[in-house]
């Protein structure tokens, strides 16, 4: 008989139902025995097909699952610009602007912070004012566990934070408003919401009063999880072991099919009174302000993990260019891009090493997590960068159909969902590659030796020449992940962007049939596009990869 919680907190306690008893620790399942039956094969996992690095790697693997981790939505009245706010002084409070910032802001800033201390004081649960340096979440977790609260309110915390805000200065004609940063007190609501977990909601307590929940959705995954019976070990936000994980996927993929804006609009009355009477002209317009989504590929102990994690960090580090960086989250490069792409590896985490590539706000992670846990993690917080099909709707009424940049909308987090999951799934095809390093140079013998293809004979090549070296690399380009490559394209990388001879052209197109022939490279059909196969990427990568690291001395002593 299994027993699964119905409320999972971030601490030990006891929960009972119907006369039995169920332990959970750190969000934690234990089945009964302590033991967890699992899927046997992959391939039951859902979102197939299998992917290359999970084929790869399956003998050593339990399960993947593709999971939203922390999701931020914030809450905007359409006070947002210093001429929305003035609109509102002026015709709906119908006050002078001065008497606005000195004196009504001033009351309803402690009219919310009043609110708070009573609705604290009503629910018997912990207000703290504290400044500095604080984590949050820990000490939202330590009242969960000393108060041993199941559901509801846990504690309000208030402190002091610089927000965007709005300050007056001198006009023309009267006094006008301007965008400035402003410190001011700043209150977070903690609760234990039966559906979503642990959650926080933010309320700046000065004009514009822009609201701000944190969901994490592998806490709500845990209560769905717990719900249908199913046995699961959570440490922290990540899965361990699952005892069923094609239905788990099934339930984490209704997470951005959620009815966000009703789910979110619960709390915006419980902590900001204004809603009720003052601001009641204004509606909240809820937007996804910041959206991680986690591949997590669980292996079957960490003796397996361990040996491969430092393998995936080392080619990353070394291999990944900026242009493969943007090809992994959906952009070709051009030369008017201005943003920055950056790869950080940082060793001095307390879970282990991380190894974060970055574009503008969007960033992939990689890390592992308790040693049996391998994430790679999209973060979108620039969704513009994105292109989707979806409907456009235009300021005249009318709307269109179209590949549009994707919005914020919370009805959009659909297609954050299958974004950030076509990144993870770029990032770890091309770490698909790494292997055993001991039977590199032999792997490599198929591309140094004379291939005949009927009766005609094609030469090697050799990844010590430094020539060879840049072919590969050409076709590798980060900028042919998504839709292949031409012949134009190789021309330009090996000869440069000046003007081309009939001549390069066929020495380019001799090179590909070289590299055709020996199954490196395929043809996209009906079109003048190639494409590298799977065994192309494995071995050219590995070319480049020994090259970088060893061939040039020898190349230079030759």
């Amino acid at each position: 008989m299994r027993v699964a919680a119905s409320v999972l907190l971030r601490s030990a306690s006891v929960l009972r139902f119907g006369g039995a008893a169920a332990v959970v620790e750190n969000m934690a399942f234990f089945p009964e025995n302590g033991v967890v039956q699992r899927t046997s094969t992959l391939q039951e996992n859902a979102m197939a097909p299998v992917w290359r690095f999970v084929l790869k790697f399956a003998s050593i693997m339990v399960c993947t699952l593709h999971c939203f981790d922390r999701v931020i939505f914030k809450g905007h009245l359409a006070m947002a610009a210093p001429s929305e706010l003035e609109r509102f002084v002026d015709w709906v409070l119908k006050v002078r602007r001065a008497h606005f910032i000195n004196d009504i802001a001033k009351q309803w800033s402690e009219r919310l912070v009043m609110h708070a201390q009573a609705v604290a004081g009503k629910a018997g649960r912990t207000y703290l004012y504290r400044t500095g340096s604080f984590k949050k979440e820990k000490w939202a977790e330590q009242l969960i566990r000393e108060q041993r609260i199941e559901s509801g309110l846990v504690g309000i915390l208030c402190t002091q934070e610089t927000c965007n805000s709005f300050a007056l200065v001198p006009g023309d004609q009267r006094p006008r408003f301007v965008a400035r940063p402003r410190q001011q007190r700043v209150l977070y609501y903690y609760f234990l919401d039966p559906q979503l977990g642990l959650i926080h909601v933010r309320l700046q307590t000065w004009a514009p009063f822009t609201l701000q929940v944190y969901a994490n959705g592998h806490d709500w995954l845990a209560q769905q999880m717990a719900r249908l019976g199913l046995g699961f070990v959570q440490k922290q936000n990540a899965f361990t072991q699952l005892d069923d994980p094609v239905k788990a996927q099934k339930q984490a993929d209704r997470f951005a099919r959620l009815d966000w804006p009703r789910i979110l609009g619960r709390y915006a009355p419980m902590v900001n009174p204004l809603l009720g009477k003052e601001l009641s002209c204004y509606r909240l317009r809820w937007v996804v302000d910041q959206a991680e989504f986690a591949t997590d590929l669980l292996f079957k102990n960490p003796a397996h993990l361990t040996g491969l994690y430092q393998k995936l960090l080392q080619f990353a580090a070394v291999t990944f260019t900026p242009k493969d960086i943007l090809g992994f989250l959906g952009r070709r490069w051009d030369r008017r891009f201005d943003g920055d792409v950056q790869t950080e590896v940082k060793t001095d985490r307390l879970l282990g090493t991380r190894i974060k590539h970055r574009m503008t706000r969007n960033w992939l992670k990689m890390y592992d997590k308790f040693g049996v846990v391998l994430r790679v993690e999209t973060v979108i917080n620039r969704p513009q960068e994105f292109s989707v099909f979806r409907t456009r709707y235009h300021r005249d009424g009318s709307s269109s159909q179209g590949c549009f940049p994707m919005n914020k909308d919370t009805g959009s987090l659909i297609h954050y969902q299958e974004q950030a999951l076509a990144c993870n799934r770029r990032y770890l095809d091309a770490l698909a590659v790494v292997d055993d390093p001991a039977p590199a140079y032999r792997q490599l013998r198929q591309l140094t030796e004379r291939k005949v293809v009927a009766q005609r004979s094609y030469a090697g090549f050799n990844p010590a020449r430094r020539e060879d070296v840049q072919l590969f690399l050409a076709v590798l380009d980060g900028d042919h992940i998504a839709r292949g490559f031409q012949n134009k394209h190789i021309r330009a990388a090996l000869y440069g962007e000046g003007k081309t001879s009939r001549n390069q052209s066929a020495a380019v197109g001799r090179l590909l049939k070289r590299l055709h022939t020996r199954h490196l490279v395929a043809k996209i059909p009906h079109s003048r596009r190639w494409r590298v196969t799977d065994a192309g990427r494995r071995l050219l990568s590995l070319a480049v990869q020994l090259y970088q690291q060893n061939w040039p001395e020898l190349a230079n002593a030759a």
